[in-house]
């Protein structure tokens, strides 16, 4: 089968590149003919003369929106309400719930601190921090009546874990100390600039002398 014309074309120049090395070659007669002339040229420099100038690279900028930086917040801390009257009605509102794990204790977690709330489960402080976020969350319990889920609230120790599981998501906080203070001593119930919660109820068990408190600061990454 013969070779496409322009494969042969392309090997002819391919060879004549390669030994003219960089001479021209002027070919006067058929490679037949009795005389063949070879005429060599040198090749001519002509100074340049005229300088090339490259393009600048272009320096436009395209316009862009001026950076702003992300407005920051500070949440307010929290304000608690007054202490209440013990028996004061107060409506059943759920909030989440609360974990002991150490202690076996999964309740529901209901807003309020008065008797008509706590013979019901846990209750949240009105007022004070929300689980999650700044200020301190406290939370009052029972010792001795109805189903006692602060009952041995005085075996926890430093790094035991109290978890909440609200609509806000699930917050894990752990002990840091406990104390036994007067049944008056409302500065349990002050607000932080730091994410705490608070655990009391009274003691000893069975009476209302005094009231043991637990307290606690949320899980790095919690």
């Amino acid at each position: 089968m013969k070779a496409p014309r322009a494969a042969l074309a392309l090997a002819a120049l391919l060879l004549v590149g390669a030994c003219s090395d960089g001479a021209a070659v002027t070919k006067s007669a058929p490679l037949n003919s009795v005389s063949t002339t070879v005429a060599v040229t040198t090749p001519v420099t002509t100074p340049l003369t005229t300088p090339v100038t490259m393009p600048a690279p272009s320096t436009t900028v395209a316009a862009t929106d001026p950076v702003t930086a992300a407005p920051t917040t500070t949440e307010p801390l929290p304000v608690p309400e007054p202490s209440p009257e013990p028996r004061a009605p107060e409506p059943y509102t759920v909030l989440g719930t609360i974990e002991i794990p150490k202690l076996h204790v999964s309740k529901t977690l209901l807003e309020g601190v008065t008797l008509t709330t706590l013979d019901k489960g846990p209750g949240h402080w009105p007022g004070s921090a929300m689980p999650g976020h700044r200020g301190n969350v406290v939370v009052a319990g029972h010792r001795t009546s109805h189903d006692r889920p602060f009952r041995n609230i005085d075996r926890l120790v430093a790094g035991d874990q109290v978890i909440f599981t609200t609509p806000d998501g699930r917050f894990v906080y752990t002990v840091v100390s406990s104390e036994v203070v007067d049944p008056d001593a409302l500065r349990i119930i002050d607000q932080t600039d730091a994410d705490t919660a608070t655990l009391f109820a009274c003691t000893p068990p069975g009476s209302t002398k005094f009231r043991l408190v637990v307290h606690l600061q949320l899980a790095p990454g919690a």
